[in-house]
């Protein structure tokens, strides 16, 4: 039986998503653990099955990912363009932006890949 008291909780952004899904060994511990994501990277999950192996695909992990979302707040939308000004010589996205304000905001860590979050706080940074 697995110990659910080491159980954690992470806020997946599309990269995450996309190596977890690609079976990239890196993220198999993650497979232990609650993942959830926000929509705006259910969209570009989306994108990506659909435009490398199409719509099939992309509606199966639509409709299995659509179960991990949750809903992006104002005031996360608030905080995510303030850090995007902060740091807008990195050029981050809007879509991270709102994951990372988001996971901050519900006090857990930001599961990306994205080497422009790799030594921000509250990050699990994962290649």
């Amino acid at each position: 039986m697995k110990d659910t008291t080491k159980l954690k909780v992470f806020l997946a952004d599309t990269y995450a998503l996309i190596e977890l899904l690609g079976g990239n060994l890196n993220y198999k511990p993650y497979l232990d653990h609650t993942l959830i994501t926000t929509q705006f990277n259910l969209i570009e999950l989306y994108y990506h099955f659909l435009h490398n192996y199409g719509k099939k695909t992309a509606d199966k992990y639509l409709h299995l990912y659509s179960k991990f979302t949750i809903p992006i707040t104002y005031s996360s939308i608030k905080d995510a363009m303030e850090f995007k000004l902060k740091h807008k010589e990195e050029k981050l996205s809007y879509v991270d932006c709102v994951g990372y304000a988001l996971a901050l905001e519900l006090g857990i860590r930001f599961l990306t890949g994205d080497g422009k979050f790799k030594n921000k706080p509250n990050v699990e940074f994962v290649k």
